[in-house]
């Protein structure tokens, strides 16, 4: 995709370079990335850190803590190519969406662009405005562009993933971004399948508002995740929570001022997951380290070689796309084999995956050798 070896060099796998990092391949063939992803060392290391510090001295390195904290959007600008002041911390990808979702002043009569086949998170929402007068217009992730287009006519608002998580089809975003311009749309993006597995760019995209946990592809802690809002549209969205952080002078205890934080920290209300901004900060600049460029190419590879491998052995695939909108996420199933009792099979093989709506759901990432995904081929019936 984007990453080559200079001729003449001989370069390992990227797992192999970096599977060190990654203490659960010592007890498990771990392929659930999509869920619930293991932690990565450094981020380990990072909240082992803040346990110890808070165990012993209590907040009295308080300063330290904050600069944990102003790291991860620092690490997070970087990976979405954006300005540190536009992150916000959030608890999850849920928090993020609701935050714009309910944000925005809305207008009866209003529309809105979302797609059936999303995850609950990014669809109750949407279809909960429709209360207000607010009109959806459902469309297919696999619809074509020109109907896209044709939706965004007068829409306020369009929201979709990054990836989906049941078929893992990976939209062209950036056509889309192109669409949301034209119509002078805002354009949302549920991250969290995408984020540390393949690159984005918000600004090239065009991208308003982003959301993201840390718990899946980005390797880090759950309860702890990043809300991108462009500063061009925050005055669009109001803090939905409001307590003392979100004012401009939240230091000064003895402020009585309701002006609103210049940046994205006005959707921050109280005190934040501390040991989780610690971990997630650690984890996202590992991925940086490595280069998210390089992480896509080895998924892709470990993607490739599964459906080939599931095809081969009788089953469907849950993907309408084309190849080049592929993801880590593959999910597959076949008549007659009882897709949660073959889950618990693997499992008891020390493979993790997952079961979603009677499909297998298998997402591999790039410290995941090829040898895994044949040894989850084989047991399969």
């Amino acid at each position: 995709m984007g990453y080559a070896p200079s001729p003449g060099i001989s370069v390992q796998p990227l797992w192999r370079t970096y599977r060190a990092s990654f203490p659960v391949v010592e007890r498990l063939a771990y392929l659930n990335h999509a869920a619930v992803a293991p932690l990565v060392l450094p981020a380990a290391e990072a909240m082992r850190w803040w346990l110890e510090d808070a165990l012993h001295y209590g907040a009295l390195h308080y300063s330290r803590w904050m600069e944990a904290v102003d790291g991860l959007r620092v690490a997070a600008a970087r990976l979405i190519g954006c300005h540190p002041r536009e992150i916000a911390v959030v608890k999850n990808t849920s928090e993020g969406i609701s935050t714009v979702a309910t944000g925005i002043r809305w207008r009866s009569g209003d529309v809105v662009v979302a797609f059936r086949e999303e995850f609950p998170a990014n669809y109750y929402p949407w279809w909960r405005l429709e209360r207000n007068g607010v009109r959806v217009r459902w469309l297919s992730i696999f619809d074509p562009l020109d109907r896209i287009d044709e939706a965004c006519r007068g829409a306020r608002l369009l929201a979709i993933s990054f990836v989906n998580y049941l078929n893992g089809y990976r939209p062209d975003l950036a056509a889309i971004g192109q669409i949301c311009a034209r119509h002078g749309t805002l354009f949302f993006v549920d991250a969290i399948q995408g984020l540390g597995a393949f690159p984005l760019n918000v600004r090239e995209v065009g991208i308003h508002a982003l959301a993201a946990d840390g718990h899946k592809w980005l390797l880090g802690p759950e309860g702890c995740g990043i809300l991108f809002v462009s500063q061009d549209v925050m005055e669009e969205i109001e803090p939905v929570e409001f307590g003392w952080m979100n004012t401009a002078r939240w230091a000064d205890y003895g402020a009585r001022d309701l002006t609103l934080r210049p940046d994205a920290g006005r959707y921050e209300c109280g005190t934040l997951n501390t040991v989780g901004c610690c971990g997630l900060k650690a984890a996202i600049e590992f991925l940086l380290e490595v280069g998210v460029e390089r992480i896509a190419d080895a998924i892709l590879q470990l993607t490739f070689r599964l459906i080939a491998g599931v095809r081969a052995k009788g089953y469907r695939v849950c993907y309408e796309g084309p190849p080049e909108r592929l993801s880590g996420i593959v999910s597959f199933q076949k008549a007659g084999v009882d897709s949660r009792q073959l889950v618990q099979s693997l499992r008891q093989h020390d493979i993790v995956v997952a079961e979603r709506q009677q499909w297998i759901r298998v997402s591999p990432h790039f410290y995941n050798s090829p040898e895994e995904i044949d040894r989850l081929l084989d047991l399969l019936p």
